[in-house]
């Protein structure tokens, strides 16, 4: 274990040498813009199926226990809107989160450029912005099917409450959960280490990239919980920022989901130049 924590820290030294605080407000920035549209566009395609109305509920119950309680009042309050132009609107927010995403893409290869210390001709002005592009639509891919996991879940879960006997009730909850979430975890880990393998000129294996992505993973879940419950409990952003305070605290854990993939990235890089003899 010493090495591991002997890595994890240095890593957490480069990533302040590397500016990986400034880099991660500006992800945060952008995945900002692409969010919410790319929710809304995710809400009215499921709406038009002939289930979507309780898909859309599955849906909104989860982001409940993924999303800070202010985000989903906010993105509930979005959805609430009436647009007389669906078809309008599912275009736009479809070209506004390929945008927003792309801008998201493009600072998080440049964190992933400094901590392998590559140089900034690494890639072409073009041939940067289609990797980045190429990233936004590769990442939606293990997303959007645990996304449906985590939504038709619910419905399992009620089944396997139906029909478990009441002694045995909350042991089958308690292991389907725990499915759920390692679930959850383990597309994180798979969405990282998609980034890390394809996000950098140095194409290393997937095992090579593991480590980055399962830390940024371990420290990404237990700060998002610790946010959430600040949030609830203690904070409250709009005695401070009135009606943006919802948008406040979006912004905020973005923050901390960009920090998180580019401290393993950092760990990356470490174990990359150790690999190598690269100090």
């Amino acid at each position: 274990m010493r090495p591991i924590f002997r890595h994890f820290r240095k890593a957490v030294f480069l990533a302040v040498e590397h500016d990986v605080l400034n880099t991660a407000k500006a992800a945060a920035y952008s995945g900002m813009l692409m969010f919410f549209p790319a929710f809304i566009v995710l809400t009215a395609l499921v709406a038009k199926v002939p289930e979507g109305p309780t898909m859309v509920g599955e849906i909104r119950w989860v982001s409940g226990q993924i999303l800070p309680a202010d985000t989903v009042r906010l993105l509930l309050s979005s959805l609430q809107e009436r647009n007389p132009h669906p078809g309008r609107l599912i275009a736009s927010g479809i070209t506004l989160s390929v945008f927003a995403g792309l801008g998201l893409m493009l600072t998080l290869m440049e964190g992933f450029r400094r901590a392998y210390r590559l140089p900034r001709s690494e890639w072409g002005f073009w041939e940067r912005r289609l990797r980045a592009l190429f990233l936004v639509f590769i990442v939606l891919v293990p997303l959007a099917l645990a996304t449906l996991l985590l939504v038709f879940g619910r419905a399992i879960e009620l089944w396997m409450v139906f029909k478990t006997g009441h002694d045995l009730r909350h042991v089958v909850l308690f292991l389907w959960r725990l499915a759920r979430w390692t679930l959850a975890f383990i597309t994180s880990v798979t969405v990282l280490g998609t980034l890390y393998h394809f996000g950098t000129r140095r194409l290393e294996h997937w095992l090579l990239v593991m480590p980055g992505a399962v830390a940024a993973s371990a420290v990404w879940f237990p700060a998002t919980l610790a946010f959430g419950w600040y949030v609830t409990r203690i904070a409250d952003y709009t005695i401070f920022y009135g009606s943006f305070g919802a948008g406040i605290a979006t912004l905020v854990w973005l923050y901390i989901t960009s920090f998180s993939a580019l401290l393993g990235a950092e760990l990356n890089g470490v174990l990359f130049r150790e690999r190598n003899n690269r100090f």
